[in-house]
């Protein structure tokens, strides 16, 4: 174990970021030169800090199974490249998770009933950053070939784990994405300054070497219909995400200005990159108003930020979050707290709780303003509170609600998969649909969710393709589809 007495005489540090001030000046990302280096000169101390608690339940907040306490034990003893070997154990890509994964190990980590938890995601992005730049992460070419081919149709974080892991077993391995670049939202959904492109550029080329063959720009249902993907192909495995965006059918809607926030970020991260958008949508000098108040919503306030906006505002119709656990929401589950992001940092944002939007207004065809009102829950549903009404101005609205599930036209209609009453594709416990060599991984299964259940549905989804094809298989698998949060 590591240190004896570290969570009882070492306090809780994070890794410093830069000053909001100069960063939102940038589309680097917010920690200097990388979260995992600007952690390195106090990681070994705060890893110190996991206490050999004999049940480690971060193993249970993980969906991966994060061998967390091993990785602690190494790195307070400086075995930087035994810590590598045990975090790849479990996570294909420990740099993606390091940096976007709101990290539920950590409010079940059991120094956190009574004291501020291990600091396990940026320990996890610390080890996956100083072994790329220790050049220890190579290809994984697998010893012999099956000699058959399997189709993974989507290039996000479940896609990836799940190509990976099959490649390994010595599949045949062709991922398709409709985008111009692989990565999903990875690539598109995720501005820069949360995670830069070379991060995912470098795991793609590992991929590619190890025998993974990527197909961009291949729409499956158009470019190559249902059929033709199982005449070629001994399996499929479809991980195209949730992509339906939540709609806010008010009247005013109509009104140009309106867009769903997934229009509005992946335009932003082709121009951080240098490549040119015709009629990009753009905050610069307006007051952006962004519905929902999630990670999405987030996400376009850092980017508006940067893009110049006026002003900005945040909309929740939930109630403003506590600042401590609830009494409902007891460790070691994932709390709904009042979190700052490294977007609300980095201006002067206006979080409104409570409210919903009734009208969008607007002048010669464009928005201009919003109608609220505050709401209360009662009875099971959220009632306007009278008398609360009033009008903000608004130049650009970003729809950032969530999504309702996988697009059903195309492919899912051409290969007549089931869906299940939430209108996700359907599966068994092997992850298999109605559709006999048809696999489902990631959201469009589970609906939208987290990258660490992405990556742990890839996985588990690799586990049970490569036992349809081969009578058994060796790989892992996390979870099974009906897996969910820790509760209590």
């Amino acid at each position: 174990m590591a240190d004896p007495k570290g969570f009882m005489t070492i306090a809780r540090q994070v890794a410093e970021r830069r000053d909001p001030t100069q960063r939102v000046q940038d589309w680097d990302e917010v920690y200097p030169g990388s979260p995992g280096r600007a952690v390195l000169p106090i990681i070994r101390q705060q890893a110190s800090r996991c206490m050999d608690c004999g049940i480690p339940f971060c193993h249970t907040g993980c969906p991966l199974g994060n061998l967390i306490p091993e990785w602690n034990d190494l790195i307070h003893r400086d075995l930087w490249r035994e810590a590598t070997d045990r975090l790849h154990a479990t996570n294909n890509f420990p740099e993606f998770t390091g940096r976007l994964c709101p990290a539920p190990c950590e409010t079940a980590c059991v120094v956190g009933i009574n004291r501020d938890p291990v600091t396990i995601k940026n320990v996890e992005v610390a080890i996956a950053d100083k072994a790329w730049d220790d050049r220890r992460v190579i290809p994984v070419v697998p010893e012999w070939h099956t000699g058959k081919t399997v189709a993974v149709v989507g290039s996000g974080p479940a896609g990836l784990a799940a190509a990976q892991q099959l490649t390994r077993s010595g599949h045949t391995v062709v991922v398709y994405e409709r985008a111009d670049d692989i990565g999903g939202l990875l690539r598109y959904g995720i501005p820069e300054f949360k995670m830069e492109k070379k991060v995912v550029n470098r795991r793609l080329k590992q991929m590619r070497q190890e025998g993974t063959v990527f197909k961009p720009n291949t729409t499956i249902g158009v470019d190559i219909t249902g059929e033709q993907l199982l005449d070629r192909f001994d399996a499929v495995v479809l991980a195209i995400g949730s992509t339906v965006a939540r709609d806010l059918p008010i009247p005013g809607r109509e009104l140009t200005g309106i867009h769903q926030a997934m229009e509005f970020l992946p335009q932003a991260n082709k121009v951080a990159v240098g490549k040119k958008v015709e009629e990009q949508i753009v905050a610069t000098g307006k007051h952006v108003v962004v519905i929902g108040g999630g990670d999405t919503g987030s996400d376009c306030i850092g980017t508006s930020l940067r893009q110049g906006a006026a002003s900005v505002t945040q909309l929740e119709i939930m109630p403003t979050p506590s600042d401590g656990r609830p009494a409902g929401q007891p460790w070691p589950t994932y709390p709904m707290l009042f979190r700052v992001s490294t977007s609300h940092e980095e201006g002067e944002v206006d979080r409104v709780y409570s409210v919903s939007t009734t009208e969008f207004v607007g002048t010669e065809g464009r928005v201009s303003g919003l109608r609220l009102t505050e709401v209360a829950f009662t009875e099971g549903r959220f009632a306007p509170v009278e008398g609360t009404e009033r009008e903000i101005p608004a130049d650009l609205v970003l729809l950032a609600m969530g999504f309702v599930g996988p697009e059903k036209a195309g492919l899912v209609e051409e290969l007549g998969v089931e869906l299940d009453a939430r209108g996700n594709i359907a599966r068994d416990a092997n992850f298999a649909t109605n559709v006999p060599g048809v696999f489902v991984a990631g959201d469009a299964g589970r609906g939208q969710s987290l990258i660490v259940w992405a990556i742990a549905e890839g996985r588990s989804a690799a586990n049970g393709v490569d036992a349809w094809l081969q009578g058994s298989s060796a790989l892992p698998k996390p979870i099974r589809p009906t897996d969910g949060p820790l509760v209590v």
